[in-house]
């Protein structure tokens, strides 16, 4: 059962966009059309408005914290082609470096794995990725990929940073196998799956199985499992679950998780990676957990603004 434990009055003045909690679940990141990001302190339930963070010039699309151990950091991109990184440095908070290199709206950001450094992937509707990297010293490296998806992308995500398996194939003492890689999705309704190779990025595979476009992917955390899983949403209303058992990575299959009435914007997966959370065009946000015989079935759906939770009923479940 899921319960609404807190709401928070933002006091943006237009549509919120995007909501990110820290890593220690006490902070919360938003961002509007307002052209704001906001940073509230949401401890025992409460909500302090920490930062008012004025800096783009058009709707910002979405928020992305950094690993804690870089220190309070928080990526923000909108429309107005700019990608800031702004720092918290003796508790007030400061543009650290503002990128723009793209010629359109900035719709991603993610930031790799901690195990990397920082680096930052950003998607843009101009169809180009960029991998913007911190090496010191107020420096940022970028590498860019260009048309990697035609007509612009829409999301990116980073696969963990350990290599399904090594956990529990790897000699004792021994590392074990980092890979820089993230998957993208896209205008062009492809799934695309990028890996680096040799300090260049290069794309790895392309996932059919969307009509639309994609609106938002997820690869799932790992647990050290050999399975690699990864969600994407679409315009087209479905969810689909990609899943990869060949140690080569090159064999990734779809199952249908649902097939939704309207859009879907975005899929969040739990920390474990067990739980799928699913918004859309509904204004509903529902929580996907696998079964042991591997079928999908939804375990929650809560109406957005409304705090009411409802179980699933018998019609949804044939609906399924």
């Amino acid at each position: 059962m899921v319960s609404v434990i807190n709401t928070v009055d933002t006091s943006h003045e237009d549509m919120i966009h995007d909501a990110q909690m820290d890593y220690y679940g006490t902070r919360l990141a938003t961002c509007s059309s307002d052209r704001t990001v906001k940073i509230f302190d949401v401890r025992n339930g409460g909500q302090i408005l920490v930062a008012d963070l004025r800096g783009h010039e058009g709707p910002v699309w979405q928020v992305a914290w950094a690993h804690p151990m870089y220190g309070n950091i928080l990526a923000s991109c909108s429309y107005d082609r700019k990608v800031i990184v702004w720092k918290e440095e003796n508790g007030s908070w400061d543009k650290m470096y503002e990128y723009t290199g793209h010629e359109s709206s900035m719709n991603s950001v993610c930031w790799g794995p901690y195990d990397f450094g920082l680096i930052l992937a950003c998607g843009s509707s101009d169809g180009a990725i960029s991998l913007l990297t911190f090496t010191g010293e107020q420096q940022w490296d970028v590498k860019k990929i260009s048309n990697a998806h035609t007509i612009g992308c829409n999301a990116v995500s980073w696969a963990p940073a350990v290599v399904p398996g090594s956990l529990v194939d790897q000699p004792s003492g021994q590392k074990p196998n980092y890979v820089k890689r993230f998957v993208s999705g896209g205008c062009d309704n492809l799934v695309k799956l990028w890996k680096e190779e040799d300090g260049q990025w290069k794309e790895d595979q392309k996932l059919e199985a969307h009509s639309d476009w994609v609106r938002d992917v997820g690869w799932a955390p790992s647990i050290g499992l050999p399975t690699s899983t990864i969600a994407s949403c679409s315009q087209d209303g479905r969810v689909f679950i990609w899943t990869c058992e060949d140690p080569t990575g090159n064999t990734w299959t779809p199952k249908l998780l649902h097939k939704f009435v309207d859009v879907v914007w975005h899929v969040s997966w739990s920390i474990t990676g067990n739980i799928l959370a699913v918004s859309g065009g509904d204004n509903k946000v529902t929580l996907w957990k696998e079964s042991m015989d591997g079928q999908w079935a939804c375990i929650s759906d809560v109406s957005k603004g409304q705090g009411a939770v409802s179980s699933i009923t018998d019609t949804q479940q044939s609906e399924q």
